[in-house]
């Protein structure tokens, strides 16, 4: 393989072998997320009908293992064998890839700080519009389903967004039997039933708000992840801090750009989590 090499001196032997093995497990990972994505799609019938990628009305999740997994494949491979061939044109291509990605994470925050209310309508926009398709794709109920129960909240702002969806719907033209209902994933749990009711959310927007507080959540999604984000923001942030201690400077024991760019992201999130925490406090005494 073509490529100026790295002398002994540069690259260790347990650093080399170090990020080999790292390399290959990210490589192997990126190959499983694609076989999901692939055995998905074949199971769906879209290998067979490409066309039909474009027939589901909301998000496909298969997308994300494609993306996440396509990546990962990429730079695991870019690593492993820039690390076994001492390839200074295949490290450099992964630390300047990885440097893209933390740089994209990175404006990406920024952006969803500073144009916060302007991601809250997209957020809506985007989950009411998977509502729609919500019987449309079983993958995409699959995470609708994950996404209500582990936030415990009950569409983009709550309950009544279900209405946009044919089957949940209170209009007199639906005859489901789900109408004026909600997924089962917006009940609230009984910790004494071992088997889930999938019933359990059938006519209960036909009940007054109170009585609907006994059984589902009431509350968005929206507000709920804003809400976990707020309580998680040092734990993301020192997860990102985390990654970048374990990179490896190939040339020097200094900060790359990777490592700068985390601890900038560490800062600024941790800045947004005390401006949070004060703003909360200021409402509050108001």
């Amino acid at each position: 393989m073509s490529g100026k090499h790295f002398s002994v001196h540069e690259v260790g032997c347990c650093i080399k072998y170090f990020i080999f093995g790292f390399n290959i497990i990210f490589w192997l990972l990126g190959v499983a997320f694609l076989s999901v994505a692939l055995w998905a799609w074949s199971e769906k019938g879209v290998l067979s009908n490409i066309s039909s990628i474009t027939d589901l009305g909301g998000f496909d999740p298969v997308w994300l293992f494609l993306v996440v997994g396509g990546v990962m494949f990429v730079l695991g491979f870019a690593g492993c064998i820039g690390a076994l061939r001492e390839n200074s044109f295949l490290l450099k291509f992964f630390s300047v890839f990885l440097g893209i990605i933390f740089f994209l994470e990175l404006t990406a925050g920024v952006l969803a700080f500073v144009f916060k209310d302007w991601i809250k309508d997209q957020l809506k926009f985007f989950i009411n519009n998977n509502i729609r398709a919500y019987r449309d794709d079983i993958d995409l109920q699959n995470l609708i389903d994950f996404t209500q129960d582990y936030w415990e909240c009950c569409g983009a702002f709550g309950p009544e967004d279900w209405n946009l969806n044919i089957y949940f719907n209170c209009t007199d033209t639906n005859l489901s039997r789900e109408k004026c209902g909600v997924p089962f994933s917006c009940c609230t749990k009984d910790p004494a039933e071992d088997v889930i009711n999938t019933q359990c959310g059938y006519d209960i927007r036909a009940k007054g708000d109170n009585e609907q507080k006994m059984f589902i959540h009431t509350k968005g999604c929206v507000p709920q992840f804003e809400k976990w984000l707020q309580e998680n923001l040092t734990v993301v942030a020192g997860i990102f801090i985390g990654i970048a201690l374990l990179q490896v400077n190939k040339q020097q024991q200094s900060l790359t750009f990777t490592h700068t760019v985390h601890i900038f992201m560490f800062v600024f999130m941790l800045c947004m989590s005390r401006y949070k925490q004060q703003s909360f406090i200021i409402e509050g005494i108001n």
